[in-house]
């Protein structure tokens, strides 16, 4: 017989728990041995609280913000089985966890969605906990994230990453947009490397902040990168400047 919820399960009751701790770590490692920025307890603690944040403003009800945090907490564990396909994975792992825990399955299908569906390659926003899961997963590029170990200035993962001194997601509740802002040194690393690797990512956190009913923004060094307006008019050259294209 499947087992009941008697009270919900918590987030302190996943964060605490030896299988989850287990899978999280092994993640980690494993990513480690491939060369990738960290995955362990400081990116799934700042995606879980992220989460919760976002549907927190959004105006969420308390027990759907608790589902984003959990959400956020176990997102990743997949990794320790295999980077590829790691959020389909992930799902499968933290179905058997959470149901030996009793959480009901309607619940855990909010969570299994999420999960499985923040990887850009394959995901889609299924939920409000999938799409602010996935912007807040997207967002967490930072230099703090880099391990010493893997370390390569040649690698532009590594020098995006390095190169970000600053990162934050605001919530607009009236104007309904949500912002993410990035301050990039750019000594080290250029907007555009950035986006070589993050491009397929915001698209993603567009589709995310749409299905919350929100615009997105992207701010790298206090430029918008993706917001549409009209088309500027008028004499478009700098002082100095000359134009020597062939054409108009």
């Amino acid at each position: 017989m499947a087992p009941t919820q008697k009270k919900p399960v918590t987030l302190e009751q996943v964060r605490t728990n030896p299988e989850f701790r287990a899978l999280i770590d092994g993640a980690n490692k494993n990513l480690e041995v491939m060369g990738y920025t960290e995955h362990g307890l400081r990116h799934v603690g700042f995606v879980s609280k992220t989460t919760a944040n976002i549907l927190r403003e959004l105006g969420f009800d308390a027990r759907t913000v608790e589902l984003g945090a959990i959400a956020g907490f176990i997102h990743d564990i997949g990794n320790a089985v295999n980077r590829k396909n790691h959020g389909q994975t992930g799902a499968v792992l933290a179905y058997a966890i959470l149901r030996r825990m009793k959480m009901s399955a309607e619940e855990i299908t909010i969570i299994i969605g999420a999960i499985g569906n923040h990887e850009e390659e394959s995901g889609i926003p299924v939920n409000p906990v999938s799409a602010a899961l996935i912007i807040a997963d997207k967002s967490d590029a930072h230099r703090s994230r880099v391990r010493k170990k893997n370390l390569n200035v040649t690698d532009v993962h590594s020098r995006v990453n390095i190169s970000i001194k600053r990162n934050y997601i605001t919530v607009d509740k009236d104007k309904k947009i949500i912002r993410l802002f990035i301050y990039m040194d750019t000594s080290m690393s250029a907007p555009m490397e950035y986006l070589q690797i993050y491009l397929s990512r915001m698209v993603l956190c567009e589709q995310a902040a749409d299905f919350l009913k929100c615009g997105f923004e992207l701010h790298i060094n206090k430029v918008i990168i993706n917001r549409r307006g009209p088309i500027p008019t008028g004499d478009l050259l700098a002082k100095g400047e000359k134009n020597v294209s062939e054409g108009e």
